[in-house]
């Protein structure tokens, strides 16, 4: 389990956190038999080795009226790889891009307002990637079971 390198009360930390990214110092000291100040020096400890990376709002951006969400399979050849994920990481349609097995595969989400903004960027930022083998797109009807944080793991 990948918490194993923490010890309990920091584990114990991170399980309030990701029931309530909202809790209080004072309540997790009160769970966890901390004073506030420890807490929060456990916390900033936290946030300063990268456990924690941040603490943010999540969109659905299927229930905002018209939004499209796509992702996309992108194959490049590996003298490509670099550029196309630094075009892809600079345009503020492209929400998420993860590295995949395979050859120079890269999984992107890409959410817009709508669709003919969709297509503008299919045919003016996927289309013009450089050394592109091959792609996908798939559009995302539903969001079935869409997991942000480790709540189902057990401590």
């Amino acid at each position: 389990m990948y918490l194993d390198g923490l010890d309990e009360l920091d584990q114990k930390i991170i399980q309030l956190l990701i029931e309530n990214a909202r809790i209080s110092y004072s309540d997790i000291g009160k769970e966890t038999g901390i004073s506030r100040v420890a807490v929060k020096a456990r916390i900033q400890a936290l946030e300063k080795k990268g456990i924690i990376e941040e603490y943010t709002t999540i969109i659905n951006p299927q229930k905002i009226s018209g939004a499209v969400s796509c992702y996309f399979e992108i194959e490049t050849r590996p003298d490509h790889l670099s550029q196309v994920t630094d075009i892809l990481h600079n345009n503020d349609t492209v929400t998420q891009i993860y590295r995949v097995t395979g050859r120079d595969k890269l999984h992107v989400h890409a959410v817009a307002s709508s669709s003919d903004e969709m297509e503008r960027f299919l045919h003016t930022v996927i289309d013009t990637l450089p050394g592109v083998i091959s792609c996908s797109c798939n559009t995302i009807l539903s969001r079935i079971k869409d997991i942000k944080d480790i709540k189902g793991l057990r401590l």
